[in-house]
């Protein structure tokens, strides 16, 4: 009798696609943060709003919606998540009483700089496999194919 190959082994075939080891590598890197972030009573895109305030400055919430690819409504939710924790201001436009303008408080950018750090030990396990200057091509070169 044949022994069993081995249940988990990858297909070959399909390691040999590029676009399916990114497609592997990032899920698992997402489901790590993500889970980080769970434990954090937080979500991805929570992290994703806390970034672009401390790096683009104030938004309206359509604007950062727009920005993060998020229904509008989703933001708000999480900015009512983010405003209750006093990690960012709303403010309602003088002029157009619907529109609100997000900002980032100094309580959100520690708060950020603590989630980032959670993010950069993900970030090592992940690339624990490669040296430095591996991790640095490896970026170089998924910044050319995200751009």
């Amino acid at each position: 009798m044949e022994a069993m190959a081995d249940p988990t082994e990858t297909p070959p075939a399909l390691l040999e696609l590029t676009t399916y080891l990114l497609s592997k590598v990032g899920k698992d890197a997402r489901h790590r943060l993500a889970e980080l972030l769970a434990a954090e009573g937080l979500r991805l895109y929570h992290h994703a709003a806390l970034a672009a305030l401390a790096d683009f400055g104030p938004h309206t919430q359509r604007d950062l919606a727009v920005r993060l690819g998020l229904d509008p409504s989703d933001l708000a939710k999480a900015a009512d998540r983010l405003a209750a924790a006093g990690w960012l201001d709303r403010t309602r436009d003088p002029a157009d009483r619907r529109r609100l303008t997000l900002t980032l408080t100094p309580a959100g950018a520690a708060r950020l700089a603590e989630l980032t750090a959670l993010a950069g030990g993900v970030q090592d396990e992940v690339l624990a496999p490669l040296a430095p200057a591996e991790r640095a091509t490896l970026h170089g070169l998924l910044l050319r194919l995200h751009g």
